[in-house]
């Protein structure tokens, strides 16, 4: 025989449903507290700094681009190596089917997320139009190389690339 003390004991009641509604807020609330505190944290959400300086001289940006294209030079990443600590990467230049010799390659690889873990690139010449830069070991995943080559004359190409690390 049931007493009406058991028979409340296992009632719904409106107390119980207003409990579970605020808990159920709370979590969700508490969640999006710390998932927006680590976005905010980890991203600034600036991929270039002064941006609107950019804007204004766009049109010499233009310039330099198409004088880049007169030149006619290609670059395209040859190897990319990794064994213990240390890596290489090596580029081939061309203008046309000629390969490029005699040419000052300076560059940067850096995650496209964070700059904690940039590294500066120094090539040294190498034959038929290759260069090489050694470089520590890095880590798996997307990294972007920006690279500029200049000759003798003054004349610059610059050149940016995606390499996908295994």
């Amino acid at each position: 025989m049931m007493t009406a003390r058991d028979e409340a004991k296992g009632k719904l009641t409106g107390r119980h449903v207003l409990i579970m509604v605020l808990a159920f807020f709370g979590v969700m609330i508490a969640a999006n507290v710390i998932f927006i505190r680590a976005a905010v944290t980890t991203f600034p959400g600036v991929t270039e700094d002064k941006s609107y300086l950019q804007g204004l001289n766009y049109n010499d940006t233009l310039a330099e681009r198409a004088a880049q294209a007169e030149l006619g030079w290609t670059a395209e990443i040859a190897e990319v190596e990794q064994s213990g600590g240390e890596g290489r990467i090596v580029v081939r230049m061309a203008k046309g089917d000629a390969a490029l010799s005699n040419l000052a390659l300076t560059g940067i690889l850096k995650r496209p997320a964070s700059d904690d873990a940039d590294q500066a690139l120094a090539f040294k010449a190498l034959s038929g139009g290759l260069y090489e830069a050694e470089v520590e070991a890095f880590a798996p995943g997307a990294w972007d190389m920006t690279l500029r080559a200049e000759n003798i004359l003054g004349e610059a190409f610059d050149v940016e690339a995606r390499i996908i690390a295994p």
